[in-house]
């Protein structure tokens, strides 16, 4: 498949399902990889979950498997074993979100694979890695969130234990795939060496919630418990207006003064003068701009927080992005002809002067590739007779 992009070149072979690994290879396949879907008969569970325009083709499939190849395989025969053995043969990249135990009884762990290919770099993507003993638990984005602590994080923030409302582990899970795979093809690049890559769920939501949260706790003896307490306090969120709400953060001492002085609410002391002064009591002073914010409608704050360069912006809804001026000037979206009518899909949202990515195409349907693939790896009717 002719493409452009920086991994242009690059073929994956993936075993992923759901949204994890199928977000790590999306990103893949839009900056130029060749990603071949390898799917069961029955097809990848994420085809079923929500609305599309035809059965299989659900929108969170279409979405995270964009630009992809799909080839139907049987692993449970020895064609279809065959067959993906051939595919890994000739691939840079090996990626599967099975549990170790699963595709270790395939005959497709690392070190059967590496014998295959010893230059390829084979990523798990797995909710806990082998080294614990949790390793065999199945995961799923809810899961984790919980064990994380993003409930207990915002029944402080809200009052109510609930998981924020996207789904957070299985997408920076996806990312963190996405990079430490690359990592490995930079360091191939450099010496001709594969290896095994290995990304948890956990392992990377407990580090992802830690950035910040680890705070007072990291130090010996603790300073303090594993909080972040700007982030949870209770009067961080968006301000009511006098027409409706706004985000806004007047955080440092420049933006902190540039309010006061145009402001000049009745409530300000020399206790809220410093960034570190507003830090020991933040939820109070969140609580304090609260107030004054209810005096003026969303607009008139706009304005004047743009004046003022405060960061600041409206409270949009999923739908709303869509028709967002910046983000249709950047050209965010990219509109692709398919068989069910176009599709505007939200693009590559990052920049290359030279390489860019771009979306290569539909998500494919169940099978839609899988002779032309098996064709590319020349192999006789006999072989691919049952692989499906």
């Amino acid at each position: 498949m002719n493409s452009s992009g920086p991994l242009a070149g690059v073929r994956v072979v993936d075993l992923t399902a759901m949204v994890m690994g199928p977000y790590c290879t999306q990103i893949m396949a839009d900056m130029g990889a060749d990603v071949i879907k390898v799917e069961p008969p029955e097809g990848d569970n994420t085809r079923f979950i929500s609305v599309g325009p035809a059965p299989g083709m659900s929108g969170v499939f279409v979405n995270v498997n964009r630009g992809k190849r799909s080839v139907v395989l049987d692993l449970r025969t020895d064609t279809g074993r065959e067959a993906l053995r051939a595919l890994i043969a000739r691939a840079d990249v090996f990626i599967h979100s099975m549990r170790a135990k699963a595709i270790a009884k395939l005959g497709f762990d690392y070190e059967t694979v590496s014998v295959i290919n010893p230059r390829i770099v084979y990523t798990n993507c797995y909710g806990y890695g082998r080294r614990g003993p949790e390793r065999d638990r199945p995961a799923y984005d809810d899961t984790i969130q919980a064990e994380c602590g993003i409930p207990a994080v915002q029944e402080q923030l809200t009052g109510d234990a609930n998981y924020v409302g996207t789904i957070m582990a299985d997408k920076v899970a996806g990312l963190t795939a996405l990079y430490s795979t690359m990592m490995a093809l930079f360091h191939r690049e450099r010496t001709g060496e594969g290896q095994e890559v290995e990304v948890g769920m956990f392992e990377t939501m407990a580090s992802f919630m830690l950035v910040e949260h680890a705070n007072g706790a990291m130090f010996d003896p603790p300073l303090g418990p594993a909080v972040y307490p700007r982030t949870v306090a209770p009067n961080r969120r968006p301000y009511r207006t006098a027409d409706g709400q706004i985000a806004a953060l007047i955080y440092n001492d420049k933006h902190w003064n540039a309010f006061i002085n145009a402001v000049q609410p009745p409530w300000v002391t020399d206790e809220h003068a410093t960034l570190e002064q507003r830090a020991q009591q933040i939820d109070t002073v969140y609580g304090l701009v609260a107030k004054t914010l209810e005096e003026r409608t969303t607009a008139e704050w706009l304005a004047l927080f743009g004046e003022l360069e405060i960061p600041a912006a409206p409270i949009n809804t999923p739908d709303a992005l869509f028709d967002d001026p910046h983000l249709n000037a950047v050209g965010l979206f990219e509109t692709v002809q398919t068989q069910y009518g176009p599709v505007r899909f939200p693009g590559v949202p990052t920049w290359f002067s030279r390489t860019p990515g771009h979306v290569r195409g539909p998500a494919p349907e169940l099978g839609a590739d899988t002779q032309d693939v098996l064709s590319e790896l020349e192999l006789s009717d006999a072989e691919t007779g049952e692989v499906v």
